[in-house]
């Protein structure tokens, strides 16, 4: 019994290690020419938002805009740059390593 309980805390651990790692990577996205910007972390945490005064005179392209700067901030190159760093830190073995 214990010694499952030694294994789940050494999982939480990992896990724990693993999202400070992923908060590491960040990516920004942008639309409306640079006038709307959304920083992410690997988490899919919102880091940062910087909107240009000159974005906000319409509320609906504003809207699109930040949804676009979304997607654009969570796109393939994130995707790529959270797979190097998974990689870099045992990749698959390492979720293997904690029961997934």
């Amino acid at each position: 019994m214990f010694n499952k309980l030694k294994q789940f805390k050494d999982m939480k651990k990992q896990a724990k290690d693993l999202q400070n790692e992923l908060a590491t990577v960040v990516s920004e996205g942008s639309a409306m020419f640079g006038k709307v910007k959304i920083t992410i972390n690997g988490n899919r945490d919102l880091v940062d938002v910087v909107i240009e005064e000159g974005a906000m005179e319409n509320r609906e392209k504003l809207q699109a805009a930040i949804k676009d700067a979304f997607h654009d901030a969570s796109g393939t190159k994130f995707q790529i740059k959270l797979a190097k760093k998974m990689q870099e830190m045992g990749g698959l073995e390492a979720l293997k390593n904690m029961g997934f």
